[in-house]
């Protein structure tokens, strides 16, 4: 069972930062989960949000900023995240298409098997996956449709998911669908799980992975034992 810590320990400390990656560490997650956008300067840095407003009280937009800007705000880049945390599983959300300078950027760092890729959307991902990205990709949402609409014997061979992870909202939590994902040799991770009764009932099911915003929470429920 992996614990995820969504965008760090978001409920303690403000997301997506460095501060709020290590704090989650320290409590019990075993792995982190993020999202990405590109600066005008083609930094990929570490932001939920398209611009700072929410986090940082900039309300200035990411992609016209340039890196210097975005990092005297508090925010970190890939890099830093990936280079500060050395292997630790990351999940990295992208927000945008930013497959080309993500891929380059893990080869380099040798960090393609540490980080996952994911993105809403299929097409983003198929540009990773034709980069020849090493690492684990997640599945966008046209092919989790076409992965819960077909019969798993027609989801065989050449037709099979093209990703290593199912990344699935709460409102796929079915024993069904765990069960597709695992005979397809797809490992499942829900989010966003903040309630410890239903990160155990999600284990119970079979999940693989929990999304949280709150492991300090989570961790003790999922993993009894002296507080970290």
């Amino acid at each position: 069972m992996r614990i995820y810590a969504h965008r760090g320990a978001s409920r303690e400390l403000p997301e997506n930062t460095t501060r709020a990656f290590r704090r989650a560490l320290e409590l019990g997650a075993d792995a982190l989960e993020t999202d990405v956008h590109v600066t005008h300067d083609a930094v990929i840095v570490v932001s939920h949000d398209p611009d700072g407003a929410r986090i940082f009280g900039k309300a200035a937009r990411i992609a016209d900023s340039s890196w210097a800007e975005v990092r005297a705000w508090g925010m970190p880049s890939l890099e830093e995240v990936v280079t500060s945390f050395p292997g630790v599983p990351i999940n990295v959300d992208l927000k945008i298409d930013a497959a080309a300078l993500a891929v380059a950027l893990l080869r380099k760092l040798g960090a393609e098997e540490q980080v996952t890729l994911a993105s809403f959307q299929s097409s983003t991902l198929r540009k990773v996956r034709a980069l020849g990205y090493r690492g684990p990709t997640g599945l966008g949402r046209s092919e989790v449709a076409r992965l819960l609409s077909l019969p798993a014997a027609a989801q065989r061979g050449p037709l099979a998911p093209p990703g290593r992870a199912a990344q699935l909202p709460l409102s796929l939590a079915k024993p069904w669908i765990i069960r597709r994902c695992h005979a397809l040799g797809l490992r499942v991770d829900y989010w966003t799980v903040n309630e410890p009764a239903l990160a155990t009932s999600l284990v119970a099911l079979g999940a693989d992975g929990i999304m949280t915003d709150d492991p300090a929470v989570i961790v003790p429920a999922l993993r009894p034992g002296p507080a970290p």
